[in-house]
């Protein structure tokens, strides 16, 4: 996806901006696949109380600490190329490895929310006179 993405492959019989358009929909369509499923990982770990508020607070949180990263990629592309070419694909990669390790870490470690009742009891709608399972209609 990304030779597409950044011009350096075009689709036979479309221009340039059609290739880099392609290329930038399949990239972003593979990493929302990629992605996506950690916020909902995250509303899996989340206690019951704060599960609305939890996930999207520590997604932000942790934009918040990678907000540096940036800086830090810029450091490690000068070190590894030279100072007038930076080496930035290297330092990106290096990154996104580290990135992929600890996602894989944390959720090998995490606990696994397979097979529980998202609702206590205590929170659950009262049933109503007349009914033995709430998904029934009511015996008249």
């Amino acid at each position: 996806m990304i030779p597409f993405w950044v011009g350096f492959i075009r689709i036979p019989g479309l221009s340039l901006l059609a290739s880099i358009a392609i290329g930038a929909f399949l990239l972003q369509f593979m990493v929302q696949g990629a992605w996506g499923v950690i916020p909902v990982h995250l509303n899996e770990l989340s206690p019951t109380d704060v599960r609305g508020t939890f996930p999207g607070f520590a997604y932000q949180l942790g934009n918040l600490f990678a907000a540096f990263i940036v800086f830090l990629e810029a450091i490690l592309a000068q070190n590894i190329g030279t100072k007038a070419t930076p080496n930035y694909a290297a330092a990106l990669a290096i990154f996104s490895l580290g990135a992929f390790i600890a996602v894989i870490i944390f959720t090998a470690i995490g606990r696994e929310a397979r097979g529980i009742e998202f609702i206590s009891a205590d929170e659950q709608q009262p049933v109503p006179a007349g009914m033995v399972n709430p998904t029934e209609k009511a015996i008249s």
